[in-house]
Parts: C-alpha cells; sequence; structure tokens
C-alpha cells in the first residue's frame, strides 16, 4: 500500500525545489541580462572583412572585440550616416555614434585619412564599454580619467573639444574622457593602463593611428600658422620700406634739381666741388635702386608665401570636407 502522505510531501519537496531553481535561475537572468543580449547579439553579427580589419589595426582584445561585434558596427555612407547619427553643431563634423546599442561609422572617403575609421570604431565601442560597467567601477574609472584631463587642460584645442562636448552632450564628460583617452593618448596612468588591457592587447595601435592622421590637421595648422605670421610679417616691412622709398625718392628728386639748377647758373665754385656732389647724388640714387630691389624681393616672397598659404587653405579644406558628412554628394538618375 503506498505511503500517499509521503508521496504528496515528497511532490511537494519537488514542486518547491523547481519553484526555488526558477526563481535563481530569474535572478541570474536579471543579472546578466546585459551579457545575455550581448551575447546573443554578437552570435548574430557578421563582420564584413573591412570591419574585421579594424578589431586587428587597433589592438582589441577577445573583450573589446566582443563588445564590437555585440553593438552591430556598420560603416555608412553620407546620407545614411546623416540619418543615424545626429549633428549638434553644423560647424563640427562627427566622424561616428553609438546610439540604441548599435555603431554607426562614417566611411571617411580620403585615403590620406587612413586610421581615421579605426579610431572611431575604438572610440564608439569604449562607449559601450563604459555604459556596461557597474557603479563602482564606474566611480574608479571616472576618477582616473579625470586625472588624465587634469594633465591635459592647458592644451586649448583639447578643452575646447571637451566643452564642446559640454555643450551637445551635458553629463557625459567622463564617458567621453573614457573614449577620447583610450584611443589618443599615449602616456597614461598605470591603473588607467591596466583598465584598458581589458578591451586592448595593444593599445598603442590605435593612438598610433590617431596620431598619423591627427598630425596632418596639426602639420597643416602650424604651417598656415607660420605662413599668416611670415606675411604679416613681410606685408610690415613692405610698406615700411615703400614709404621710406618714396620719401627718399622725393628728396633724391628735388636735390637733383637743385643740383642741375646750380650747375645750369654756375652754383659751383669748383670742379671739384661738382664732383664731390654729383658722387654724393649717384651714390644715393644706387642706394635707392638697392631699397627697390630689396623692396620687390620682398614682394616675390610675399607672393610665394601667399601662394603656398593658398594650397595649404585648398587641402585643409578637403581634408575637412572629406570628413563633414553633411557635405552629401546629390543624387545621381
Amino acid at each position: 500500500m503506498l505511503d500517499t502522505k509521503r508521496y504528496k510531501s515528497a511532490g511537494y519537496v519537488a514542486s518547491l525545489v523547481l519553484i526555488l531553481i526558477s526563481i535563481v535561475i530569474t535572478l541570474v537572468v536579471l543579472g546578466n541580462r546585459q551579457l545575455i543580449l550581448d551575447n546573443v547579439s554578437a552570435w548574430q553579427y557578421q563582420p564584413t572583412d573591412e570591419i574585421a580589419g579594424f578589431v586587428d589595426r587597433t589592438g582589441m582584445s577577445d573583450d573589446g572585440k566582443f563588445l564590437f561585434y555585440a553593438s552591430h558596427p556598420s560603416l555608412e555612407g553620407t546620407q545614411a550616416f546623416n540619418d543615424k547619427c545626429a549633428r549638434h553643431e553644423k560647424s563640427t563634423a562627427i566622424l561616428g555614434c553609438y546610439d540604441s546599442s548599435r555603431i554607426y561609422i562614417y566611411d571617411v572617403p580620403n585615403p590620406k585619412l587612413d586610421g581615421i575609421r579605426e579610431v572611431t570604431a575604438a572610440h564608439e565601442m569604449l562607449h559601450a564599454a563604459y555604459l556596461r560597467m557597474g557603479d563602482a567601477e564606474r566611480k574608479t574609472v571616472n576618477a582616473l580619467v579625470e586625472a588624465e584631463y587634469a594633465k591635459l587642460s592647458n592644451d586649448s584645442n583639447f578643452s575646447e573639444r571637451m566643452a564642446f562636448y559640454a555643450r551637445t552632450e551635458p553629463g557625459e564628460r567622463d564617458n567621453e574622457l573614457h573614449s577620447i583617452i583610450g584611443t589618443e593618448v599615449n602616456v597614461i596612468s598605470s591603473a588607467l593602463e591596466a583598465h584598458y588591457t581589458k578591451y586592448f592587447t595593444d593599445r598603442s595601435k590605435v593612438v598610433t593611428l590617431h596620431t598619423q592622421y591627427a598630425s596632418i590637421f596639426a602639420e597643416l595648422q602650424l604651417r598656415s600658422e607660420e605662413l599668416s605670421t611670415q606675411l604679416t610679417a613681410l606685408s610690415a616691412s613692405i610698406q615700411k620700406n615703400t614709404a621710406n622709398y618714396n620719401k627718399e625718392v622725393g628728396q633724391l628728386n628735388q636735390d637733383i634739381a637743385s643740383f642741375n639748377a646750380r650747375a645750369n647758373s654756375s652754383g659751383f665754385s669748383s670742379q671739384a666741388e661738382f664732383n664731390s656732389e654729383r658722387t654724393r647724388l649717384v651714390s644715393r640714387a644706387a642706394a635707392l635702386e638697392d631699397m627697390r630691389a630689396g623692396i620687390s624681393s620682398e614682394r616675390e616672397a610675399y607672393n610665394r608665401l601667399r601662394e603656398e598659404l593658398v594650397i595649404i587653405a585648398s587641402e585643409s579644406e578637403a581634408l575637412n570636407q572629406s570628413i563633414d558628412s553633411s557635405l552629401a554628394p546629390a543624387p545621381s538618375l
């Protein structure tokens, strides 16, 4: 005869165990919801050879690669990129965005800017990493990136860049610093470097890529400033020397007219006096001719520098246009 009481008790225990297991599973799922979603998303993503190349060229680790692929990164042309990534200020181009757990990268067409897409990819991947940090880790990382920013605050370009983020993405300062420092700053604290090893096996790769294309802009800017300074100095010198030359020419013409009048009216007491004054006038005329030649040389130099500045301005404009997604080409028929 079956012991129904014992059977019911065993069934109750089994049901209770199942309930407890269900609760544990639910808690585990809830506690790891983002990780589960990331795994599913990464598993579903099939990178192109070009996107896969970004991982290698930037030195991403397996964790960095995982977050990158879980964000379904895509290269976008002008119009598609503009549709996906909001432009906050017309005067500032953007190269990528992390929006709705997706990474979009502007497909910069200029081969001179090799590496700019890769650095953008790594930058956006670090945004994905930052958003997945727990409160304690984020607090630690925020302190580390703020310490690095304190070292960079004297860099006017960097400060202006952070001011842009403050205007367009208020409250995201440390998030942006985390991505910028991680992909662009070579020497950082050992503690912060240790943090980035989660996402890069060799962070110097992505920093080197950034340095290479950033140096193109920096060199053009530096040369442009040098030329502007030289042109300003030359212009001032030409104006000053031209004024002096014209003044001296006017005075010499008066003195030559006076000399000729005296010569025609026997105004010299001797041939020696005549020859002496004539020699001085000839010497002054020769000196003025040298001054005129010097001014002509300065003008030629000014024109050469101005032509170089025009070329540099054109190169800079072409580079800036190539990273500006708002300058979409006209649709073809």
